[in-house]
């Protein structure tokens, strides 16, 4: 059986609960993939894969099926505290060959700034193994050109959910890469 998914979609989502396992399910249920069994996988962008929309995604998903996913988590439980999850993606020129999924979670990050930071992470991680070096103390903007302008990485984005923390209940963000085989 081949394992190599061919499409993926982009959700994400937020729980709040006085539990903190519920508020992680909660999450799950606002992301619309609380009825999968999730297995969570490192961050290949699979070569020749597809990003297709989370309705087009869902449709193809059964409840209780085993779905592969990249997922980033964050929760908390302190009044008024800033949390984020984000995947980044960094995909290549050619698409015969594979990207990079990050995850990042963080406290006291906006969501922009979560979401650039999970961006940059998956460029670097593209542009590495393609033998692009750029200097970290640069911009973001600055390095995200500079990729660019090697003509290796077509394009980045990022799924990102931040949310503030609630005092005695359980704040839960989630971002995730739902792979379609």
């Amino acid at each position: 059986m081949n394992f190599v998914p061919k499409q993926l979609f982009l959700t994400k989502g937020k729980g709040v609960h006085k539990e903190k396992l519920v508020s992680f399910e909660m999450a799950l249920r606002d992301a619309g993939i609380a009825e999968f069994n999730l297995v969570r996988v490192s961050s290949i962008f699979p070569p020749n894969c597809k990003i297709i929309t989370k309705k087009t995604g869902l449709a193809k998903l059964h409840c209780g099926q085993v779905v592969f996913c990249v997922m980033s988590e964050q929760a908390v439980r302190e009044k008024n505290r800033l949390v984020a999850a984000s995947v980044g993606i960094s995909l290549p020129k050619d698409p015969a060959t594979h990207g990079y999924l990050s995850e990042h979670h963080s406290y006291g990050e906006t969501e922009q700034e979560a979401g650039d930071y999970a961006e940059d992470l998956a460029a670097e991680m593209l542009a590495t193994t393609h033998g692009i070096s750029v200097d970290s103390n640069l911009h973001w903007d600055a390095r995200k050109e500079i990729w660019k302008m090697q003509d290796k990485i077509v394009k980045t984005m990022n799924i990102t959910q931040s949310a503030v923390g609630k005092r005695d209940l359980w704040t839960t963000v989630i971002a995730s890469a739902v792979l379609i085989l």
